[in-house]
């Protein structure tokens, strides 16, 4: 028992054990993983304005409602063209010394995901309204406004930032909402959320537990696209749900010329490729290219754009609208 009598040869057993025990279920395995978890050849790392973002994210617990993993489950399909990967997350370093990893993976929805957000909603007009109050964009939403991300200028100076903000979310303010560096790193850090393609011939899990549709009330099989849901999902956040779009940042579709009229090559290279020629709105993403948009998807969204609201544009087919996103591409390749 004189080895439980000596506090030395006690405590160096003890400290001993916990190093070793340490080495074998921590540090080794953690070793391990960095070798054989290596980031996807595409994979970019965070550029420095990025990397400041990523810890104004975490200061303001963005983690605590928004995941950054696209599970393996058909629903998880809006978020992201396939499941998340390991070596997604294996280019995650330190936050610093004192810090351990943080990849924010995330454990609850209770806003979207943002694997893919740099994609799916790239826009820099866009980003910065939904920061200053997420009620411009978005009428129904519960995330929190960030204001203190912001200033009021009377007279914005030359290089900055300017938000166009609704006069009525201005609360009696006078000026312009410019950005401050902290929101721009911040908007840095969203845009750079882009979920990496696989190497060439390298298929993707696939989704599992698949929803399948079925025919009621004599629909045929194959029917055409919601335009209403798609519009929805992937244009009513900048152009609102009444066609009216948001002064000085969105274009209204309600009366547009080019909903209504019959510039059709134009309509849907804005709608594949985006759009960047009007001064007083905010640059188009290419919406239909990022979400591989079909001729079917694309002519039902332009079938509803063309029918409400007031709008009276002729409907349009598929087939039509794929004889123009060929041309389209063809001079896109030139």
């Amino acid at each position: 028992m004189e080895f439980f009598d000596n506090h030395k040869k006690l405590f160096s057993a003890a400290a001993l054990f916990f190093i070793t025990l340490t080495l074998v279920v921590a540090i080794i395995p953690a070793i391990r993983n960095q070798n054989i978890n290596k980031p996807l050849p595409a994979a970019q790392s965070l550029s420095e304005d990025a990397v400041k973002g990523k810890a104004i994210f975490i200061a303001n617990g963005c983690v605590a409602c928004h995941t950054q993993q696209v599970r393996n489950v058909d629903m998880d399909k809006v978020w992201g063209s396939r499941p998340s990967l390991a070596a997604d997350y294996a280019d995650i370093h330190r936050t610093d010394v004192w810090r351990n990893t943080a990849t924010l993976m995330g454990t609850e929805r209770t806003g979207p995901d943002l694997t893919d957000v740099g994609n799916r909603q790239p826009s820099k007009d866009w980003n910065l309204a939904h920061l200053y109050n997420p009620r411009i964009v978005v009428k129904e939403s519960i995330m929190p406004a960030y204001p203190w991300l912001f200033v009021i200028k009377k007279q914005p100076a030359k290089g900055d930032v300017v938000v166009n903000v609704p006069v009525s979310y201005l609360n009696g303010q006078e000026g312009k909402v410019v950005a401050t560096k902290d929101a721009l790193y911040l908007l840095a850090y969203l845009q750079s959320l882009k979920q990496t393609k696989l190497p060439e011939g390298i298929e993707a899990p696939a989704f599992l537990y698949k929803r399948e549709k079925k025919e009621t009330g004599g629909a045929a099989a194959g029917a055409e696209p919601d335009g209403k849901t798609l519009f929805t999902a992937n244009c009513q956040t900048c152009h609102q749900a009444t066609g009216e779009g948001l002064p000085g940042a969105f274009p209204p579709l309600k009366g547009s010329s080019v909903v209504n009229g019959d510039d059709l090559e134009k309509y849907v290279d804005i709608i594949m490729n985006g759009y960047d020629a009007r001064p007083e709105f905010g640059a188009m993403p290419n919406v239909g290219t990022n979400a591989q948009f079909t001729e079917h998807e694309v002519a039902a969204i332009m079938n509803y754009e063309r029918s409400s609201w007031g709008n009276t544009g002729k409907k349009v087919t598929p087939d039509e609208i794929k004889k123009i996103m060929e041309t389209i591409k063809l001079k896109a390749g030139k």
